[in-house]
């Protein structure tokens, strides 16, 4: 291994993965990725998982070591920048020359008050895996697209539940006209209760205090408002924002360290128009193969073609029936098109499934 160039893949989601792929094309490199744990359940197919259906899952080991790419199982507990190396917990540290962060995100469980000890949140495999037998009334708090998904998919497979949906906006308040018609239409056809200009002051034992005064009862509460990232990156000594995103420049390198660069949730990446780009795998994707090509290129001792990013459009599933595709104009804002119906549930499930392939070695 003398003489290699060694990349460390902080992370294993979509973005770490893409990363690892594409760096492992190279040639003159040592690839290795770190991740907590053992297997890739994906992301966008949670809503799934919490409303008891069998997705996808693969071994990470057994994914990457065939392809050249070693893995190590454990959690990253800080970058120590100057001698260039990731420190983990019960494990010895592992140098790099460069570095991928890919940390992805977590719930964002503070704030508010009674969150963390009675709602339960779905944003990781383990959030799911935590998440009480549900029975009676669930209600989902958030109308961004992780609630609406939860909340149609335990409404059609489930319709021994109560399911509620609470929202400070209206659902899909971000997409067009006819998209936002389309989800409302969905929702009262599974008989969704959907709670609208709501704002939750506390989560009770009971259910959910709002600002108005009310109290919506509820045997489970499911938080889907809001997340956050891991301090990994702000423990380390990194230039992060507000929310502890890693700061990078157009090239997705960490500002103020060349050979850190950041992709995915925990970073802070612009797009068309200087807007942030959102989390998803659409974003972060892209990002992970552009930081592997920026490395290898570097090492060939050339200067990587300027990053490009536009947005296509937007998925979300409504239920195993229905779907709802947004087109987007390149800056991520909604187009008057949309799709509808089974030929968007085929679209979506074509892009998701395409998504996992893109992410595995």
């Amino acid at each position: 291994m003398t003489g290699e160039h060694r990349i460390v893949v902080l992370g294993a989601g979509y973005a770490g993965l893409a990363a690892a792929r594409q760096a492992a094309r190279a040639k003159g490199v040592r690839v290795t990725v770190i991740d907590a744990r053992a297997e890739l359940v994906e992301r966008v197919r949670l809503h799934q998982v919490l409303a008891g259906q069998q997705v996808p899952r693969w071994n990470l080991r057994e994914l990457l070591e065939p392809k050249g790419i070693e893995f190590t199982q454990a959690r990253a507990t800080r970058i120590d920048p100057e001698a260039k190396r990731v420190e983990l917990a019960d494990a010895e540290p592992v140098p790099y020359d460069s570095l991928v962060y890919a940390l992805g995100s977590v719930a964002d469980t503070g704030g508010v008050p009674g969150l963390a000890a009675h709602a339960h949140t779905v944003a990781t495999p383990e959030d799911v895996r935590r998440a009480p037998e549900l029975s009676g009334r669930v209600a989902v708090v958030g109308g961004g697209s992780t609630g609406i998904e939860v909340a149609t998919e335990l409404a059609e497979s489930r319709p021994d539940l109560e399911v509620l949906l609470i929202s400070a906006d209206e659902p899909g308040a971000w997409l067009s006209a006819k998209a936002r018609g389309h989800i409302g239409a969905v929702l009262d056809r599974l008989g969704v209760r959907v709670h609208a200009g709501a704002k939750v002051a506390a989560v009770t034992p009971t259910g959910l205090d709002l600002v108005d005064g009310a109290h919506v009862p509820a045997d489970t509460v499911l938080w889907t408002a809001g997340f956050a990232v891991p301090d990994v990156a702000a423990r380390s000594g990194l230039a992060v924002d507000a929310r502890g995103r890693v700061l990078v420049g157009d090239d997705l390198r960490a500002v103020a360290h060349p050979d850190i660069y950041a992709v995915g949730d925990a970073a802070v990446v612009t797009g068309p128009g200087e807007r942030e780009l959102r989390m998803a795998c659409a974003t972060a994707l892209p990002a992970g193969k552009y930081a592997a090509t920026a490395i290898t290129a570097r090492l060939r001792g050339k200067e990587p073609a300027a990053r490009q990013f536009r947005y296509y459009f937007q998925c979300l599933s409504l239920g195993r029936r229905d779907a709802v595709i947004q087109f987007l104009n390149p800056d991520d804002t909604p187009t008057a098109r949309a799709v509808t119906g089974r030929p968007a549930v085929w679209f979506k499930e074509g892009i998701v499934r395409g998504a996992g392939w893109a992410a595995r070695p």
